[in-house]
């Protein structure tokens, strides 16, 4: 219980680099000995920064090393399926960002191979992590305010869409970009699988791109039923500009519960002409900084102490399921239900 786990991170971007900072140093029961991207060059450029014991250009090569105790897997989702399933036969314990996989099949390869090899999987919703949103799940449980009636959910993201983004079979649009970590959060908080979801989308926000892409939406309402009779509601939009913005709220029959600030920090200005200015969060890795590290403590705690990891493969492959039949719902223009 107090060995010190030795973590290795696959995939060095953006994110990954995220999830490397935290392991490198930020833990007390973790550290980062190796680093793994295909790309030699940028594998350099982080090892300049990070100065781990290890480095690989192949995945496979790590999984061989009996010094790494588990796996950061932040590459794309077309790849997360074969380095978790090698992963867990090699005996490492996972963590997975999310998007989990590309199809629900991969899911269950993934899931099954963690279950057949007894390793930990955890998925990477950082959300549940974050103390406003466990404070929101601890009022529900509580029933401070009263039986749950209904979960509103909403993600704005302001980042200027990447062409490829604009092919929704690609992207899934913000359904799939920026929504999975509501529809995950209103799963979480209901308590109960999603019997219907509906969604309607439009692109208002780059109309010169209609005619090459006439499926594309920028912004989107989501509708969900819960299997408990609970209902979701979801607004998400890319391409806001005014910054980013995640927040929530439980509507209770006492009572309700708002979950998450627009504020970057708690100052406001006001001046002799009667305005109020703040400024609004820049972007999700501010929001969420101390959420990433929370979320990997909660990983290392289940390697150490052999439990049950907070965010399953379950939970990734419902993420999957209901950004997959949202997109049907939003393409077909009608409800879907789910059995």
């Amino acid at each position: 219980m107090n060995k010190m786990i030795n973590v290795c991170l696959i995939g060095c971007g953006r994110a990954g680099m995220i999830h490397a900072r935290n392991y490198n140093g930020n833990l007390r029961h973790a550290r980062l000995v190796a680093i793994c991207d295909p790309d030699e060059g940028n594998l350099a450029e982080v090892q300049k920064e990070l100065q781990v014991e290890y480095q690989y250009t192949d995945y496979r090569e790590a999984l061989k090393n009996a010094n790494i105790d588990a796996i950061v897997v932040v590459t794309p989702t077309h790849l997360h399926r074969d380095i978790v399933v090698a992963a867990a036969k090699a005996g490492k314990h996972i963590f997975c960002e999310k998007p989990m996989a590309g199809t629900e099949e991969e899911c269950n390869d993934m899931i099954d191979a963690c279950r057949e090899y007894n390793v930990k999987l955890q998925l990477g919703f950082m959300r549940r992590f974050d103390e406003n949103f466990k404070t929101g799940k601890e009022v529900i449980e509580n029933k401070t305010v009263g039986e749950v009636t209904l979960l509103k959910s909403l993600t704005h993201g302001p980042s200027e869409p990447k062409e490829w983004m604009f092919d929704i079979s690609k992207s899934g649009g913000p359904v799939a970009e920026v929504n999975s970590h509501d529809l995950d959060t209103l799963r979480w908080y209901a308590g109960a699988e999603v019997s219907m979801i509906h969604v309607i989308g439009h692109n208002f926000r780059s109309p010169e791109k209609a005619a090459e892409y006439p499926d594309y939406y920028d912004t989107c309402a989501v509708m969900m039923q819960f299997t408990n009779g609970i209902i979701g509601m979801i607004d998400g939009a890319q391409y806001v500009r005014y910054g980013y913005d995640a927040r929530a709220e439980i509507l209770g029959t006492h009572g309700i519960v708002k979950v998450g600030r627009q504020n970057s920090n708690n100052v406001e200005v006001v001046t002799q002409d009667k305005t109020i200015q703040a400024q609004s969060m820049p972007s999700w890795t501010k929001l969420y900084q101390e959420a990433y590290v929370r979320e990997a403590e909660a990983f290392i705690d289940a390697i150490r102490h052999d439990t049950g990891t907070q965010v399953t493969g379950h939970d990734g492959k419902m993420a999957l399921i209901l950004v997959r039949e949202g997109l049907k719902s939003l393409r077909e223009k009608r409800p879907v239900f789910i059995e």
